[in-house]
């Protein structure tokens, strides 16, 4: 786990910078006295209050709203005060310290300090203490720092609906299912001797048949939603002056790239991220593969073939001007040959003809013929990225979701489809058909946190920002 669990804890809730408003949040026990330090009264349960926030001689560090939210009805679970104020870094830091000052100061109703053990919030504190005292599970917490990170307005409405719940409702649904089924295996095992068969008296077999569908659907919104997510990474290659900074420039709708007739001019990796119906797609333009004696093109050179080698998918850039010259001809083909080497299968690469404006007469060559200075083909291209992508569905229903939960998910497809062999050989195997139940249903419980080890739980929440 992050930290201890149950210190009360004090975070700045907003971004670093400046700006017209600024949160410093505190969670803990209890912070009632710590309000009356700070604010110099009492507050109505969320009711926002404006007043001015008092340092230790009484005097006014600013004014703004303070807000309390008494346990257990705040969003972490625990009584919350936020104070409002203007969004300067510097006030916000004295608020900060003004907090942990006053909870040292001895309270007069008690004698005891006003709220000890406070102390400064690690990185997705808040966060983990909703999630470990039952307000949010644990794919609801992923989803607040996908909102928070979205790069496209497809992710955050996909994120949203991730934190409303959506994804975990399908995946309790599963799990629900899950839990019935093994039920009645667990009952045809603890009496063998009754003569009714259990399993075909429930329609075992169906139900692990609808299970297998249900999960299937749940997966393809999955798969979607960590595409949203993470997008892929396309890698432009080819030779020099095959027209990879201008595709770039084209894809991008920007002047990112040097756009140059001397060959070599690109000799480092430039890269931007680009949305296509709202997935992010993040394009990398690189130096032209070729050999040189220029150490400084020899580097740039290597660079590329780095960053082809960690693509998802590689568009392989042909110049149609030059595609019939045999010298050409063969330093692609040759280029071909080590993409192939260097490349796993599941790469994708698109053969892509660019300048078609400046051989409109060119022979027809398999893959997508372009030209980034008219734009023709360009939506083409975008296009078959979605389909190299994996796109299918539109956004409008799919949840935002991470690697790990299609892993998960693909464990659990892997355990029900064992279960439905053992089922099938009935009685000789209703011992393996439980376990591989019960693994199913911990890999579902390992994506919502009802199951899951503590050092998973540290590595998820020490990714979110400070103060959440």
């Amino acid at each position: 786990m992050l930290a201890r669990t149950t210190d009360p804890i004090v975070a700045v809730a907003t971004a670093s910078g400046r700006g017209a408003v600024g949160i410093v949040r505190v969670s803990g026990a209890r912070v009632a006295p710590l309000i009356e330090a700070v604010c110099a009264r009492s507050l109505k349960p969320r009711e926002a209050t404006y007043l001015p926030f008092r340092d230790a001689g009484g005097a006014a560090i600013d004014h703004g709203l303070a807000i309390h939210f008494p346990a257990p009805h705040s969003f972490t679970g625990e009584d919350v005060l936020e104070l409002q104020a203007h969004g300067g870094p510097v006030v916000l830091q004295l608020l900060l310290a003004r907090c942990l000052e006053a909870a040292t100061e001895t309270d007069p109703a008690t004698g005891r300090p006003r709220l000890a053990g406070l102390r400064v919030a690690e990185p997705g504190e808040f966060s983990q203490r909703a999630f470990l005292n039952g307000k949010i599970d644990l794919a609801q917490a992923e989803a607040i720092a996908d909102l928070i990170d979205a790069s496209t307005e497809a992710a955050a409405r996909s994120a949203g609906r991730s934190l409303s719940g959506a994804f975990s409702m399908e995946i309790h649904a599963l799990r629900d299912a899950l839990i019935r089924l093994r039920m009645l295996v667990e009952a045809t095992l603890d009496f063998p001797e009754e003569e009714i068969d259990f399993l075909q008296k429930a329609d075992a077999q169906g139900q692990l048949v609808s299970l297998q569908t249900q999960l299937s659907a749940v997966q393809q919104r999955a798969r979607q939603g960590a595409l949203l997510r993470e997008g892929i990474k396309v890698v432009i290659a080819g030779q020099p002056n095959a027209g990879k900074s201008s595709l770039l420039n084209a894809l991008a709708g920007a002047e990112l790239a040097i756009v140059s007739p001397i060959p070599g001019t690109t000799r480092d990796v430039v890269s931007q991220t680009i949305q296509i119906q709202g997935v992010p797609l993040h394009v990398v333009d690189t130096a032209g593969l070729r050999d040189s004696a220029d150490e400084v093109e020899q580097i740039g050179v290597a660079r590329a073939w780095g960053q082809i080698e960690g693509a998802d998918a590689v568009l392989f850039l042909h110049d149609l001007t030059r595609a019939e010259r045999p010298e050409y001809a063969e330093a692609d083909a040759e280029i071909m040959r080590l993409l192939s080497e260097k490349l796993p299968a599941s790469v994708p690469v698109l053969d892509v003809w660019s300048k078609q404006d400046a051989a409109p007469s060119a022979a027809a060559h398999t893959g997508i013929s372009l030209s980034a200075r008219t734009g023709f083909g360009i939506e083409t291209l975008r296009r078959r990225l979605l389909e190299v992508a994996g796109w299918q569905a539109v956004p409008e229903g799919v949840y935002l979701a991470r690697a790990r939960h299609v892993q998960a998910l693909s464990r659990v497809e892997e355990h029900i489809a064992v279960a439905a062999e053992h089922l099938a050989a009935r009685a000789q195997a209703l011992d393996l058909l439980a376990e591989e139940l019960r693994l199913a249903q911990n890999a579902l419980n390992e994506i919502t946190g009802e199951f899951g080890a503590d050092d998973l739980l540290g590595v998820i929440f020490s990714r979110f920002c400070i103060g959440k």
